[in-house]
């Protein structure tokens, strides 16, 4: 089993992120994942929006192309783009040219978009669900394209490519992997599916592994509808853990954040065997709220998979 974190990036300063960056680095950590908003996107009790929105937020390209060279050893990974901040193409090139300059260290996670504020904040269209989806569905299709051909004429509904060579291309072979975020069953799955080559399960909607199964099952019927081996599909587990020895310290953490998944450091390593056992290669946590935290995990956790 493989354990990442996500950076914490909202309401954070540079030196607070080095140190956690180094922490990982110089931890049992296998990869960092970078989210990618331009507000805070989840609100502070207490705060009024307005204020905290005056609140650092670090979009995702530019902290991974500095970590890309703080770095030697962790994969770094986007947990996820939203697609509809830039063209898909443009996303292509930076993340061939980040590729190339961290040696093939990188992995491209995508999603559609959600978060309509930071759309209104920044004047950027937001389109109904269903569009989002078409787009995001298409923008998969052209990025795969761009990753794998020399030169690439795409005519699609939303974007278009005339005689577009990608140049450097990736650094990885065949090709950077592309994952796709979200447990949507119709639409996300789908496009994982036909252009996806890794999953990333949202377990703050809940870490069930029946649940997970049934995604899975789901991804292996659309896989199957397109003739494609579900194997090929790499799983991995967005995972908002917290430890906590005792009754009071899991009453603190849920009440801060009732989404997270609070236990003992058995309940957990109970927890994320059972997910292995189901085909997880990967748990993605996320964002620590202190090094203490972070380090607290890289000890009493991912040391006892590593033993």
């Amino acid at each position: 089993m493989e354990f990442g974190s996500q950076l914490k990036v909202y309401r954070a300063q540079w030196d607070d992120m080095e140190a956690y960056i180094k922490t990982m680095e110089a931890g049992r950590w296998n990869s960092i994942w970078f989210p990618d908003h331009f507000l805070p996107p989840t609100p502070t009790a207490g705060i009024p929006p307005e204020e905290d929105e005056q609140n650092p937020a670090w979009e995702a390209f530019v902290p991974m192309s500095v970590v890309a060279g703080m770095t030697k050893r962790l994969i770094l990974g986007s947990l996820v783009l939203g697609n509809t901040y830039r063209n898909p193409a443009l996303v292509a090139k930076m993340a061939a040219e980040l590729d190339q300059a961290s040696r093939g260290r990188f992995i491209l996670g995508v999603g559609a978009g959600w978060f309509e504020r930071e759309h209104q904040a920044y004047g950027w269209n937001f389109p109904p669900m269903k569009e989002r989806q078409d787009r995001f569905e298409e923008a998969c299709a052209m990025i795969r394209r761009l990753f794998t051909e020399n030169i690439v004429d795409f005519d699609g509904e939303y974007y278009r490519l005339e005689r577009a060579p990608l140049s450097p291309g990736c650094f990885q072979t065949p090709h950077i992997p592309i994952m796709v975020g979200g447990n949507g069953e119709r639409r996300t799955l789908r496009t994982l599916a036909r252009y996806g080559d890794i999953y990333n399960y949202n377990g703050w909607s809940g870490m069930d592994i029946d649940v997970f199964r049934h995604k899975c099952d789901v991804l292996a019927e659309h896989c199957e509808a397109i003739g494609r081996d579900p194997a090929e599909i790499k799983l991995t587990v967005h995972y908002p853990l917290r430890i906590a020895e005792t009754d009071a310290d899991r009453k603190r953490i849920l009440q801060e954040n009732p989404n997270r998944t609070v236990g003992s450091r058995n309940f957990h390593i109970d927890l994320i065997g059972e997910f292995a056992d189901a085909g997880v290669e990967e748990m993605c946590c996320a964002t620590f709220n202190n090094l203490e935290d972070l380090q607290q995990v890289d000890e009493e956790i991912i040391a006892a998979f590593n033993e």
